[in-house]
């Protein structure tokens, strides 16, 4: 790990940040204007959030553990490229999980399960809501964060540059290159259990309009996290 001093890039960077973010919070019509958008064009949406807030999450894992938000060979725009992608998968995840696992505890007994859309909580909505959690975590997540590393790799073996993002991935090689000790171990015993599924629970719990925002934070987290987990990863 190498973290330097706070420093004039640290200024710029949080300056950004402040700047991106402060129309959501200050202006009602800005913040309404994107649950529209969200709410009509969700997997559009989907692509520019995490191609922005993951990638965003990269950058600052890269800071703290080299010193700098990039660098030669990084693939800024490449890694942001990829998020969008994945951040569409996260969306039919989200999708497909939060409608299919209620009507799967109903046939396994479970009564009242529509209060969870009524953004109430109780015993019911927390079991609805861990049950989504522990499901999409479980089945999904493993799957999207080893793609997400196959593409890591990619990327830094064609010089973090779009064009080599766009050439055939080596699947085979690139699988037998990953370092499956820190990726279980890490990646998938941990971060999975302890933050991951406590995490989308709580953001199934939220009304649907905090959902949106809080899931937009979360993909900071994910690039940060998965950004540790490819410092010194490969074999």
């Amino acid at each position: 790990m190498n973290i330097n001093k706070f420093n004039r890039q640290d200024v710029i960077f949080i300056f950004a940040l402040m700047i991106f973010f402060s129309p959501f919070l200050l202006s009602n019509d800005v913040y309404q204007a994107y649950l529209k958008i969200n709410n009509n064009h969700g997997f559009i949406l989907s692509f520019v959030k995490f191609a922005l807030l993951a990638t965003t999450g990269e950058a600052i894992g890269l800071r703290i553990t080299s010193g700098v938000y990039n660098k030669a060979g990084f693939g800024l725009l490449p890694r942001a490229i990829v998020w969008g992608l994945l951040g569409i998968t996260i969306k039919i995840a989200f999708i497909i999980f939060a409608s299919g696992v209620p009507v799967l505890l109903s046939y396994a007994g479970l009564d009242n399960i529509e209060v969870i859309k009524q953004a109430r909580f109780d015993l019911h909505t927390l079991i609805v809501a861990f049950a989504i959690s522990v499901a999409i975590n479980v089945i999904y997540a493993p799957i999207m964060m080893t793609l997400h590393k196959v593409t890591d790799i990619h990327i830094t073996n064609n010089g973090g540059t779009v064009k080599g993002l766009f050439t055939a991935i080596q699947f085979a090689e690139i699988l037998t290159a990953i370092d499956w000790q820190k990726q279980w171990h890490f990646v998938f015993k941990k971060t999975i259990p302890f933050f991951w599924i406590p995490a989308h629970t709580i953001t199934f719990l939220l009304p649907a309009d905090m959902q949106v925002l809080f899931a937009a934070l979360l993909g900071v987290a994910l690039g940060v996290i998965l950004s540790f987990a490819n410092t010194t990863s490969t074999k």
